[in-house]
């Protein structure tokens, strides 16, 4: 299967392409367009993570998998204006991923939840999901992607919303920033301690402070 990411890092489209037999399960809402003869599905792709993965996530119950009848293109775009990033993962080796930027995978890969702490102080969520199996996942970043690799106990402390996806090698904690005043009043909540060795990848932006900045702009109703 090939594949490449277009207008990067600020506008990125993914395009996968698939030879006859080839299937690409997209996230849904993400779908862009396609060439070729493809079969569409919407699936859960296992009932009870499904249900589970959309409780602790919000992420939706249903996936779309296409699969090509013949040669075929599909295009895949993510909601946020950002970067696009490809892991491979391979068998005992998952993939932790933030669970608004997961966009897409190929191969035979299982999702369900790995963490959740839903909307702790109304809007710093944290839900994780995992990717276990082999093959492909894609994964979106809101504003550009760092891709950061620790070593054997190498440490690295990230705002949890800076947080895009990390290899299932890393041990990490979640704590507060600093003491209790700098977690309250310091606009950042919790933060997550990170242990190597393994790769983690960053988003150089987060949805909650673009909301800040439009706030005294936008009229309540």
């Amino acid at each position: 299967m090939k594949w490449e990411v277009k207008h990067s890092p600020a506008y990125s489209l993914l395009k996968v392409f698939l030879t006859p037999g080839e299937s690409l399960t997209v996230e849904a809402g993400s779908y862009m367009a396609h060439r070729g003869d493809v079969e569409i599905k919407t699936g859960t792709k296992g009932l009870l993570s499904a249900i589970s993965r959309a409780i602790f996530t919000g992420e939706p119950v249903f996936l779309n998998t296409l699969t090509a009848r013949n040669a075929a293109e599909i295009w895949v775009a993510p909601p946020a204006p950002g970067d696009i990033a490809a892991i491979q993962v391979e068998p005992g080796k998952p993939i932790v991923i933030q669970d608004t930027s997961f966009l897409a995978y190929s191969g035979d890969i299982k999702l369900s939840v790995s963490f959740s702490f839903k909307r702790f102080w109304v809007e710093r969520q944290f839900a994780w999901l995992k990717a276990e199996g082999l093959g492909t996942v894609w994964v979106s970043s809101y504003g550009a992607m760092e891709t950061v690799e620790l070593g054997p106990g190498e440490r690295m402390t990230v705002d949890n919303l800076h947080f895009v996806a990390m290899e299932d090698t890393l041990h990490y904690r979640t704590r507060k920033f600093g003491g209790w005043k700098s977690t309250i009043f310091g606009g950042e909540g919790l933060v997550i301690e990170l242990e190597g060795p393994g790769k983690v990848w960053l988003q150089t932006r987060m949805v909650p402070g673009l909301v800040e900045l439009l706030s005294p702009y936008i009229k309540t109703r």
